[in-house]
């Protein structure tokens, strides 16, 4: 057996696993894997009750990963995420009592009720895989995956997220109800309480071979051109024969490519494939945009959001 028919049998069996306890979410549980094996975070948006907490907590258990859930709160500090310093007046030093980041899947519950200064404290470990707990730098397990939620239907007592914080987040996934018939079946699941724990199906070590699986997917320059093309569509319309330049104050920067070609390879893997085609990336294309772009007053006088400029954008960028 090849190591991609292996790859596809593992991945094939965690999504059998993750469909046992969410049911009718299946696009959401195959994003969150593409991710993981993209080795990026991920900002889920929906109303309650779509079983994203879920769904995460079914995927650090499968993986046998550490799991940690934060509820972001107004009055939460940054100290209560990284950690901080303890006097000991015994020796008369500092001792690193580190907070709840340290871990490998961080849920990081309704993101934008916590002010900025508690967002930003998550920029050095979701970038740079480490936190700095006052004079000491604490390097966090690998790997390090935040999925981070919120309500896109409750702005009162919210913190927009900084641009800068967007950027960092590999996808924005946006959950909507399941249908009916996965909803009649929701009825007749047995409570996860019910039915024991799950042995885990795979480990850490198995999560970052699958990750070094995923970063072998070859992408051929025509694809890395057409994804560049893409990126660049959203800062320079103009010069792809687009008119939505008025609709967009902000583009989407150099990370979003890295982003795209990372998420194309992990999409293609999960398909059962060592090389990328147009499909993953435009399958991919909204997902990894639609955060990155800021879209002006007019497009939202139109009724136009970021999904819309980006499916014109696809429209018109010619398909290797």
């Amino acid at each position: 057996m090849s190591q991609i028919e292996a790859t596809g049998r593992i991945l094939a069996e965690l999504i059998e696993r993750l469909e046992r306890d969410v049911v009718g979410q299946r696009p959401l549980l195959e994003r969150l894997i593409i991710a993981l094996l993209a080795g990026g975070h991920v900002l889920i948006e929906g109303v309650p009750g779509l079983a994203k907490t879920r769904a995460i907590r079914s995927l650090a258990r499968a993986l046998d990963l550490p799991f940690r859930r934060i509820q972001f709160t107004p009055d939460l500090l940054p100290a209560d995420l990284t950690g901080t310093q303890i006097y000991r007046p015994g020796s008369g030093t500092f001792d690193v009592r580190p907070g709840p980041i340290i871990t490998s899947v961080l849920l990081a519950d309704e993101i934008n009720r916590a002010p900025a200064k508690v967002q930003s404290a998550l920029l050095e470990a979701m970038q740079e895989g480490q936190v700095t707990i006052g004079d000491e730098t604490v390097i966090l397990p690998d790997p390090f995956w935040v999925l981070a939620t919120q309500n896109p239907i409750e702005h009162e007592g919210t913190y927009p997220l900084p641009e800068a914080q967007l950027d960092r987040f590999l996808f924005k996934l946006t959950v909507t109800y399941p249908d009916r018939a996965s909803e009649l079946t929701m009825l007749d699941l047995a409570p996860p309480e019910s039915r024991g724990d799950d042995a885990p199906l795979i480990g850490p070590s198995d999560v970052r071979l699958l990750r070094r699986c995923a970063e072998a997917t070859r992408v051929a320059d025509s694809i890395k051109g057409y994804i560049v093309d893409l990126v660049r569509a959203t800062r320079e319309p103009g010069s792809y024969g687009l008119d939505i330049a008025p609709y967009l104050e902000l583009g989407a920067s150099p990370r979003a490519s890295l982003a795209l070609v990372a998420a194309s390879r992990g999409h293609a893997l999960l398909a059962g494939r060592d090389y990328v085609t147009p499909h993953d990336v435009k399958s991919l294309a909204r997902d990894v945009l639609r955060h990155r772009l800021v879209v002006s007053y007019e497009a939202d006088a139109e009724g136009l959001s970021a999904d819309d400029l980006i499916g014109r954008i696809l429209d018109s960028i010619a398909v290797p």
